[in-house]
């Protein structure tokens, strides 16, 4: 039963990792989509204050480039995060599943322990009804 015990904190364990994991993707991608967003404002201001819109104008803010191209490698990351972040769901899905078969393994192992320990108890309790009657109609 121990060793049954130490697996279920096991797999508990592993399905905690696996949360941490999937909320530590979800994490970044957020930050990412909130540093872009800072990015597209900061890139709309130097525009307006320069006057420029087309990124190809050969006046164009310099500032205004290298903020696109972080803009572009953190849209690219966080994409790149959404495929690792549907590859933890699944692993989180994967690990869940397991824990509940050993959890309902050891459910039913412990309903069997109590129905054979209710049996002998039933048992006994009838072996003392069956010396009693046994008794009344002795003295009787």
């Amino acid at each position: 039963m121990k060793s049954r015990e130490t697996l279920i904190r096991l797999k508990k364990f592993q399905v905690d990792e696996k949360r941490r994991r999937v909320a530590q993707i979800e994490g970044m991608i957020a930050d990412f989509q909130r540093m872009s967003a800072d990015l597209d404002r900061e890139i709309q201001t130097e525009q307006d204050r320069a006057g420029i819109q087309d990124p190809s104008h050969f006046a164009y803010p310099t500032y205004a480039k290298a903020a696109i191209q972080r803009r572009e490698n953190l849209v690219r990351s966080a994409d790149e995060l959404r495929g690792q972040l549907d590859d933890a769901k699944a692993a989180l899905g994967d690990a869940f599943e397991e824990l509940k078969k050993v959890e309902l393994l050891d459910e039913r192992d412990q309903a069997r322990e109590r129905a054979e320990i209710n049996a002998r108890e039933q048992s006994e309790l009838d072996n003392i009804g069956l010396m009693r009657a046994r008794l009344g109609s002795a003295l009787a």
